[in-house]
């Protein structure tokens, strides 16, 4: 895996961030000796995938007909916890 300074890609930017771009190894960028960033290729990256949970009181709220006052609704999915 190849490790750069803040100073090297500073001065070549372009160069290592094609190279990293082609790479399917992501390339370190150093600072004082320590990792601090990481350039890679974005077909490397896995997209996150959040999956939506619904609260049983959301649920129970959404199947109600509504009221016509919100503050009865909210009051009545509260006194339920």
């Amino acid at each position: 895996m190849l490790s750069i300074s803040i100073k090297e890609l500073h001065q070549t930017t372009g160069e290592y961030v094609r190279r990293a771009g082609a790479s399917r190894s992501p390339v370190i960028v150093t600072d004082h000796g320590k990792p601090v960033a990481v350039l890679t290729s974005p077909s490397l990256l896995k997209p996150k995938r959040r999956k939506r949970i619904l609260l049983a009181e959301f649920k129970a709220l959404m199947a109600k007909a509504p009221s016509g006052d919100t503050m009865d609704d909210l009051n009545a999915v509260r006194a339920e916890r």
